[in-house]
């Protein structure tokens, strides 16, 4: 395992260190919350009581492997905590999340629960967000007006592909990679693409307040 991830194993699990018995618990997605989630199956196989909702469905397929009781919102109000990762945390913490193509679920699922905890590794800790491209879920009819809109606002989207074709989320939309540049006002930001039609959700997650866990490759671990 190299000192990547091990960092992110070790925040991971920091944040799994967080979930006590009767909990609702809400299950990120990507390569540190995926630690977590580990972590978390071990306690739960361990005795621990709790249940979860997952903000992926390959998230939700982990977690059923290991045991995780999941529910849904149909059948649950709030969650108690929300541990999930992030493409970029400002020294704000302020965050941009979306690599994974989970950002719609992550947001809502960050947005039902009283503690949000983000897990991240050394890299992704920067003074202002925007290095890493800003991800935009956009339903697919006319998703090209979409684009041409992001573009006068001086963004440069590209649409997000798999196997040569455009990347689909859980939720049957694309995703517009949009690079910014430095994003000095992001709450800005977000309003204004929140503007445009055919915009779903924007990866910008702002003002939410989170616990923030950095691990670093030396070792250190670091809550914020």
């Amino acid at each position: 395992m190299d000192t990547i991830t091990q960092a992110k194993k070790a925040a991971g699990e920091k944040a799994a260190a967080l979930v006590q018995p009767g909990m609702l618990v809400g299950l990120g997605t990507g390569s540190t919350a995926y630690w977590a989630i580990e972590k978390i199956g071990e306690m739960v196989k361990g005795g621990l009581n709790i249940r979860a909702v997952a903000t992926s469905l390959a998230s939700e397929k982990q977690a059923r492997e290991l045991g995780i009781p999941i529910t849904s919102f149909s059948e649950i109000q709030q969650l108690d905590i929300d541990i999930d990762g992030a493409d970029e945390v400002s020294h704000d913490l302020q965050i941009i999340k979306g690599g994974g193509g989970a950002l719609l679920r992550e947001k809502i699922v960050a947005m039902a629960s009283r503690r949000k905890v983000i897990v991240a590794d050394e890299r992704k800790y920067v003074k202002t967000l925007g290095k890493f491209p800003l991800p935009i879920e956009i339903i697919p009819f006319g998703w090209e007006l979409v684009f041409r809109a992001v573009q006068s606002l001086q963004g440069a989207p590209t649409l997000r592909t798999k196997d040569d074709k455009p990347y689909i989320t859980d939720n049957g939309n694309y995703i517009l990679d949009c690079a910014f540049g430095a994003i000095e006002n992001p709450e800005q930001l977000h309003h204004q693409l929140k503007t445009i039609t055919g915009v779903v959700e924007t990866g910008l997650f702002i003002n939410m307040k989170p616990t923030v866990i950095i691990a670093y490759e030396s070792g250190e671990v670091k809550t914020i």
